[in-house]
């Protein structure tokens, strides 16, 4: 049973040769490849190589982060898949910051294509396709708030307030405005950290009952638990009958040890970090030569970031773990902020590359009703459709307004 297992787990990391070896060949030969992409086929081929390789990268590194969940339980689980992601984020935004000469707007663009594609697209998705298989779900009030309590201020002091500074003429930050705003992100998000990994982890676990809540439902308690008790019994005499006759299956689908995930989880991320470079170039240039809206690079680079998030999140609420799928679109719109604008403004001070910050009226609009609808939509422990339904209509608009500005 071991040695079936063990050859298992090694088809399913075949895809980690194929990878490496894109990775191998675009260190090796990429320079020359990617040196003339006048030709249009040529930059498709480059572009949907690359991209399909990062992808499925990232895919993989979701999958053991999973596993990782699995084995150190909420919140570690979806931080680990958060922070993995962002960072793939913060890289190619880099990467992309010292190739392109032309578009001081992408970090900006980037983060607000995050917040517009997490909180309307995958949060409207999620909620649409959980409510239309369970009707409401459920999940911890408490932990939706602690994000948005932090994601309100950071997105507004970072993507509106340099819209109003006076220390520039245009829409970037002094060096001492973005020496506060560097210190400001790491000390919310930090302090967030400190909550939801120490202090209150119960806000981010589903399982886990607000006291405001619980002293209000103390006359259904006992009833209640001792539902829960018969059903545990159940469930437990079911899993004893299911052990018996599928025990092999189990065996081979259980999680692996943490340093082997976390292992493999590495070794999928560190091909993303060296092709976001490569694949920097083609998007570039793309959007130069084709004349396409500068905020597609901003949107291209979070699609290619999000995927494997929103595989996750939907996939989560399809399951019945709205408090899972809460955690990871909440998680990356906060991380996203709270780790990319640090990471951006500090490379502009060292490399004196400008980045502009400040959001369009239009985008201001935009980021300001899908923080408000946000706020109404985890203002209530359940959720429902029209929730979906709306917020999918405001992704809708922002995809809209992209091209037709």
């Amino acid at each position: 049973m071991s040695s079936d297992k063990t050859a298992g787990r090694l088809r399913a990391e075949a895809p980690l040769l194929l990878i490496l070896a894109t990775t191998a060949a675009f260190l090796l030969y990429g320079k020359g490849w990617l040196a003339d992409l006048s030709n249009p086929l040529w930059l498709a081929l480059m572009f949907a190589w690359l991209f399909g390789t990062i992808l499925w990268a990232a895919l993989k590194v979701v999958h053991h982060a999973d596993m990782l969940a699995e084995r150190l339980g909420e919140p570690y689980g979806t931080l680990i898949l958060t922070l993995s992601v962002i960072s793939i984020e913060v890289l190619m935004i880099a990467s992309l910051m010292f190739v392109g000469d032309n578009n001081p707007t992408l970090a900006r663009d980037t983060m607000f294509a995050v917040v517009m594609i997490v909180l309307n697209g995958m949060v409207g998705l999620s909620l649409l396709l959980g409510a239309l298989r369970h009707g409401e779900q459920s999940y911890n009030l408490q932990g939706a708030n602690a994000y948005l309590s932090v994601i309100i201020p950071l997105a507004l002091l970072s993507l509106v307030l340099p819209d109003f500074t006076q220390s520039t003429p245009v829409r970037t930050l002094s060096g001492f405005q973005a020496t506060f705003l560097i210190l400001a992100s790491v000390a919310l998000y930090g302090s967030f950290l400190l909550i939801q990994t120490v202090r209150h982890r119960g806000y981010f676990r589903a399982d886990a009952v607000a006291p405001a809540v619980a002293s209000n439902a103390d006359a259904d308690a006992d009833a209640d638990a001792a539902a829960q008790v018969d059903a545990a019994t159940r469930v437990d005499a079911a899993a004893v009958d299911r052990q018996v006759h599928q025990g092999a299956d189990a065996q081979a689908h259980a999680p692996g040890p943490v340093p082997l995930h976390a292992l493999l989880l590495l070794a999928y991320l560190v091909p993303v970090v060296l092709l976001a470079k490569k694949i920097a170039l083609p998007i570039d240039y793309g959007i130069e030569s084709l004349s396409l809206p500068a905020a597609l690079g901003g949107f291209v680079v979070a699609v290619l970031v999000l995927t494997p998030e929103a595989v996750g999140a939907v996939r989560s609420a399809l399951a019945n773990r709205l408090q899972r799928a809460v955690n990871i679109f909440l998680g990356s719109v906060l991380a996203t902020i709270g780790l990319t604008v640090p990471a951006v403004l500090a490379i502009s001070l060292a490399t004196g590359k400008p980045v502009e910050l400040g959001l369009d009226p239009t985008d201001i609009l935009m980021l300001v009703t899908t923080l408000l609808v946000a706020v109404l939509t985890f203002s209530a422990p359940r959720t429902n459709v029209l929730q979906g339904v709306v917020h999918l209509i405001l992704f809708g608009a922002y995809v809209m307004l992209i091209f037709a500005p």
